[in-house]
């Protein structure tokens, strides 16, 4: 058993937490769109935090469909999007079964995060977890659009940023004039 002193820093729930609390700092009042991610990173590279690849080419895609000036993070929220994760530690550093029965454990949980946030569209960005998080929002009782893209990672990135264009137009949003 592994306790938490040996685990990565990153891992320690003081970690899970900030990162909790940066997540909900960028939450709308009332989210129109749910984007659904696996998990933050073990290196601690999260959506929220600005400095990664994900928010990067999240921000080109979506400014392709919407151009935009000023903080790219406040306009996501401004829009009513959100970015929620599947499973809320990481575990981008487990393989195999042992990360898929992550995914699967984490459904139900996701579930009733789905019920209370009411999206009107979700988006699972990651093709692996798609069918859970389709799953998580009937369990949910959820009428929301579905779409899924694949991670901008490991040779998908012109992938995602293709199906992400074609989507960004069609999801629901706030504030349409920004």
């Amino acid at each position: 058993m592994t306790d938490v002193q040996s685990r990565p820093k990153s891992l320690h729930p003081d970690a899970i937490a900030s990162v909790e609390a940066l997540r909900a700092s960028y939450r709308p009042a009332r989210i129109t769109t749910l984007f659904v991610g696996e998990s933050a990173p073990v290196n601690g590279t999260f959506f929220y935090d600005g400095n990664n690849s994900m928010v990067r080419y999240m921000q080109r895609a979506v400014e392709t469909a919407f151009p935009g000036t000023g903080d790219f993070l406040e306009r996501f929220r401004d829009y009513g999007w959100y970015v929620d994760d599947l499973v809320l530690s990481p575990i981008n550093h487990l393989k195999g079964a042992e990360r898929r029965a992550a995914w699967h454990g984490a459904g139900d949980s996701l579930s009733t995060r789905i019920a209370q946030y009411q999206p009107l569209a979700i988006v699972s960005l990651l093709s692996g977890i798609k069918d859970i998080v389709a799953d998580a929002a009937m369990k949910a009782g959820s009428l929301a659009t579905f779409y899924s893209v694949p991670f901008p990672g490991m040779g998908n990135q012109t992938k995602f940023h293709n199906e992400m264009v074609r989507i960004v137009p069609l999801l629901p949003r706030h504030n349409r004039s920004l």
